[in-house]
């Protein structure tokens, strides 16, 4: 093989590589954008955190829902299936109320939160549950909670 030959093959090798590289980033970023870490999920996070503890990272999942009201929180399914509420730093930006089943990554920080009664009940109606729904909830929960500072939708 020639020096052309193996020059021009090693360069559409690399970039074939950087445009897979991209390929990972593609999508949308609301908030600050961020670079996306190698281990960027974090399996049993739950029995990790107590409750008084906060942890930056970056988590991946799959938006299970959005707020319809104007996209201000979404709950994801992590990749063990776990569901973590996602509000938005400083309420500074919000996500499509359409986002729903998209692949998504976090960056900012997790922590568990016990929800009250009325905090329950109102993101209840914010995801339009109905009122015998939301007369069910009757007691606090604890929650796995993320506030994102940049969100990556795919």
């Amino acid at each position: 093989m020639s020096f052309f030959n193996k020059f021009t093959t090693i360069l559409a090798m690399f970039f074939w590589v950087s445009l897979s590289a991209q390929e990972s980033q593609k999508g949308i970023f609301y908030g600050k954008e961020f670079d996306i870490q190698p281990k960027a999920s974090i399996s049993n996070i739950q029995e990790d955190i107590s409750v008084d503890e906060v942890v930056q990272t970056q988590l991946k999942g799959r938006i299970k829902e959005v707020c319809q009201a104007k996209g201000c929180w979404m709950n994801v399914t992590l990749d063990n299936q776990v569901v973590v509420f996602v509000r938005f730093k400083d309420y500074g930006f919000f996500v499509p109320t359409d986002s729903a089943n998209h692949d998504v990554v976090l960056n900012g920080v997790v922590f568990m939160e016990e929800i009250s009664i009325e905090d329950q009940k109102h993101y209840a109606k914010d995801r339009g549950d109905s009122p015998e729904e939301i007369a069910k909830i009757t007691k606090p929960m604890r929650q796995l909670r993320f506030e994102a500072e940049g969100v990556l939708i795919h």
